[in-house]
């Protein structure tokens, strides 16, 4: 059996014996307003409601108490809005056509202009669903309503208005380019579905195509409706998650004011951002682009959503200078066998119910069907001689969301009528007594098929599609005009890093540049420095500041410099971590150089006078006062000396442990042979008698005793330290941060050690300074206590700078100081003790005798 010749009864939502009679007791609606609404009428078992905005400008009705509200006047005709119209139109008559799809059951339409407004749409949607196909009357409102589904809106906000107002009642509203966010709330809008994917996929997507091309600093249009300021909300908080920017927002009003659109466009003039994101359509920016066009505006690249993706308005040659390569997302686009020569065969009529078609005929050609003095319309105009955007189906886009809109609910009423297709005759469907909203609200949710694209159709719980999108350049074409090229897709359900796919290559960039446009505030910093921002600014507006010493950062654009790790310091370019600079008092050193030299100088001096004194060893200069213990002495002043040596040079295992005790028993010996030789002077001269009994107390052997005696302590304590808490190697780090380099040193695990050891050696010098000053005027020629008193002094001196020197020094300084305060004091010793001798020996040979020495020899 054929749809056409079915004889059912109709599908109108409404029990049977509750039709037409005006005593029942259901109430009847009350049509709200003056006329009609204009609708394009087809019957049938089930009637489909659609809406479409074939007019884009509307305006607002006024409403007074004394008089009905007037209703709203539409102007401005939309080709493509008509196209999508008659895709619908289309897609029924293919269905109706089709014997294994809802076989028996004839599928009608009332479709109807939304005006893209919120009220004229209300007004629409309430003449639809409270219309008897039937009666051609008003019948009861809402619970029954006489169309299962609504196939609409264009805009976001009509589409909730009306999502809102269906919700309540389970009436299925199934919108073809409703995009916005706001819609997937199933508590406000528990009817409504899309073909059509939500702005949530759109801007995820946007956000990572922007950022694919490196573009952190861009600016966003938007105009006042919900699809705008959802979309625009939504990019700027993940775009900002992702470390983007937005140099300025510019929000178009309704109805802007010539100085309105002329602030904007200086707005966007003086930025920085050469990279703009749209979400608008094409009817807000009209005045807009016309205001860039004017100012011969160009360079900026345009990333666009799909809103106007494929605008034709605002193809034309007049905006070809500032549009041509934006770059942005629109629906999958197909090729749907039969539409074109469906659409070229529209021709107008007189009839009731045409209206639609003909405003698109006196629009398209230009003319008037019932003209007087104007071009008159003949109704025979040939559409395929017009080269329209309404006739280019090569790639349909929102009229593919359409036509699964429609297969949709048709697929959902062939699983609620449980249609046979392969019963005798054909098939038939059970024609139910009664037809509930609710109840196929819940068949239209559950629909899963694949249609002739081999597209997987159906809706998941949000009543949202599989979000797929194309990404579309616009380039020129031979002909000189915009065609919209595929050069990448975005899959929205795909694995995170394949959901976007481009070929860059294939990309025409704005003012046809060869590179990706920049836009930024501040350009990246090279590689060795980091981003400060700016205060009071985007942190993509920033300074870049070199890493300090030690740190480095090797990518461009780091926020952060890296602190390298311990014994690691950056090179001259802060790239990089580079084993640190050891520091150590070397031996090539200058001023390693100058201590060996002081220091051999100290050496060869004291071998010199001991080889004078070995060679004048009986003159009586040199065997006063002992000559057994100045050769000692002269030995530990070698010893002093040459302990210096130790301290320059890398330390090591050995030189840790050697030095401080070395230091600390050769002066402990000198100090002891000091301490000696002052004893005896003062003893010499305590009794006239040479043969006196303090002289036979205190004779060589108990000089040798009291030496042993006073040098054991220190070689115990040195013993002990060394090996009870040995010195060790130690690498330095602290401080790197200030020269850079790491301080090789010897570590002493218990600092006391070397203090006792220092202490030692001071309290030797004070006795020795102590019994030296007390000896200083005794009556002798040569007072060699006096010699011992200046040489303590200097001894002392030395010292006692040592000690705020040598802590307040860093690094390899510390060692020099140390090595100083040993070669000072020796010198000291060397001069104040032995030089004078020497003087004599050399110059004053007359005075080396025994009377010299007791004050007895007369000049």
């Amino acid at each position: 059996m054929r749809k056409e010749e079915a004889v059912s009864e109709p599908l109108r939502g409404l029990r049977k014996g509750e039709v037409k009679s005006k005593d029942s007791s259901l109430p009847e609606c009350a049509k709200l307003g003056g006329s009609e609404p204009i609708a394009l009428h087809s019957d049938g078992d089930v009637v489909i409601g659609g809406f479409f905005p074939l007019h884009y400008v509307a305006s607002k009705p006024e409403y007074s108490y004394n008089s009905k509200p007037q209703v709203t006047s539409c102007s401005g005709f939309d080709h493509i809005a008509f196209r999508w119209m008659m895709t619908m139109i289309f897609a029924v008559d293919e269905i109706n056509h089709n014997s294994s799809l809802l076989p028996g059951v004839k599928l009608g339409y009332r479709i109807m202009d939304s005006c893209d407004h919120v009220h004229t749409s209300l007004e629409a949607l309430f003449s639809l669903i409270s219309y008897s196909k039937t009666t051609r009357e008003y019948s009861t409102c809402l619970n029954y309503s006489p169309v299962p589904a609504v196939i609409g809106l264009a805009s976001s906000t009509p589409t909730r208005a009306v999502a809102h107002t269906l919700g309540p009642f389970n009436i299925p509203l199934v919108s073809y380019f409703a995009t916005c966010s706001c819609l997937t709330d199933k508590h406000l809008y528990p009817s409504f579905l899309r073909t059509v994917p939500s702005d949530l996929f759109q801007v995820r997507g946007l956000v990572k195509l922007v950022t694919y091309f490196g573009w952190f600093w861009v600016g966003t249009i938007g105009a006042t409706d919900d699809y705008s300021l959802y979309g625009i909300q939504a990019f700027s908080i993940q775009f900002g998650q992702q470390g983007g920017c937005a140099a300025f927002h510019l929000t178009i009003p309704t109805s802007p004011t010539v100085a309105e659109i002329q602030k904007m466009a200086d707005k966007l003039q003086r930025s920085t951002a050469r990279v703009v994101v749209v979400f608008a359509k094409e009817v807000n920016l009209l005045d807009l682009f016309l205001e860039l066009t004017r100012r011969n505006m160009t360079g900026i690249q345009w990333v666009v959503s799909e809103a106007w993706m494929a605008a034709n308005q605002l193809t034309t040659p007049d905006f070809h200078n500032l549009l041509e390569g934006t770059l942005g997302f629109s629906f999958p686009g197909v090729s749907i066998p039969g539409l074109e020569e469906f659409l070229l065969n529209v021709r107008p009529s007189p009839k009731p119910g045409m209206e639609l078609v003909n405003m698109f005929w006196e629009e398209y050609f230009g003319c008037k069907l019932d003209a007087v003095k104007k071009t008159v319309c003949t109704g025979s105009e040939d559409l395929s001689y017009m080269d329209s955007s309404y006739s280019d189906v090569s790639q349909v886009r929102i009229s593919y969301n359409v036509y699964k809109a429609v297969y949709a609910v048709a697929h959902a009423l062939h699983t609620f009528l449980n249609c046979n297709s392969t019963g005798p005759s054909g098939g038939l469907c059970e024609m139910h007594s009664s037809f509930t909203n609710g109840q196929f609200l819940q068949y239209l949710k559950m629909v899963n098929f694949t249609n002739q694209f081999d597209e997987k159709v159906y809706f998941d719980s949000n009543g949202e599609p599989v979000p797929l999108y194309d990404i579309i350049n616009w380039q020129k074409d031979s002909k000189n005009e915009i065609s919209f090229v595929k050069v990448g897709s975005y899959d929205g359900s795909a694995q995170q890093g394949q959901q976007l796919q481009i070929l860059k290559n294939t990309i025409v960039w704005t003012t046809r540049q060869s590179q990706v446009p920049v836009s930024q505030c501040s350009a990246p910093c090279r590689p060795g420095s980091r981003q400060a921002t700016r205060q009071g600014e985007p942190k993509c507006c920033f300074d870049c500041l070199p890493c300090a010493d030690g740190e480095i950062s090797n990518q461009t654009g780091s926020t952060e410099c890296i602190k390298c790790p311990e014994y690691y310091w950056s090179d001259k370019d802060k790239v990089k971590c580079v084993a640190g600079e050891e520091e150590f008092l070397s031996f090539y050193d200058a001023m390693g150089i100058i201590l060996v030299a002081l220091t051999l100088l100290g050496f060869i001096l004291t071998s010199i006078v001991t080889i004078l004194f070995h060679s004048f060893r009986y003159t009586p200069i040199v065997k006063a006062n002992n000559s057994e213990i100045s050769f000692l002495l002269l030995l530990s002043l070698k010893l002093c000396f040459l302990c210096s040596l130790v301290f320059i040079g890398q330390p090591s295992w050995w030189t840790c442990r050697l030095r401080q005790a070395a230091f600390g028993i050769s002066f402990v010996l000198c100090l002891s042979c000091l301490l000696v030789k002052t004893i005896v002077v003062l003893l010499a001269f305590q009794t006239n008698n040479p043969g006196s009994r303090g002289r036979m107390l205190f004779g060589t052997s108990q000089q040798r005793i009291l030496i042993l005696c006073t040098t054991a302590p220190q070689i115990f304590l040195s013993t002990g330290w060394v090996l009870g808490a040995p010195p060790f190697p130690f690498r330095n780090s602290n401080y790197q941060g200030i020269t850079g380099k790491i301080v090789v040193e010897c570590k002493e695990p218990w600092p006391p050690g070397f203090y006792l050891l220092l202490g030692y050696i001071g309290l030797l010098a004070f006795v020795c300074l102590l019994l030296a000053f007390f000896g200083r005027k005794l009556p002798d020629t040569f007072n060699e206590a006096k010699f011992i008193t200046f040489s303590m002094l200097i001894f002392w001196a030395v010292w006692i700078s040592f000690i705020p020197a040598y802590v307040s020094s860093p690094a390899k300084f510390s060692v020099a100081v140390e090595i100083f305060a040993i070669l000072a004091s020796s010198f000291g010793l060397l001069l104040c003790i032995f030089i004078p001798k020497c003087y004599i020996i050399l110059l004053h040979p007359e005075r080396n005798i025994k009377k010299g020495m007791t004050g007895k020899y007369q000049r």
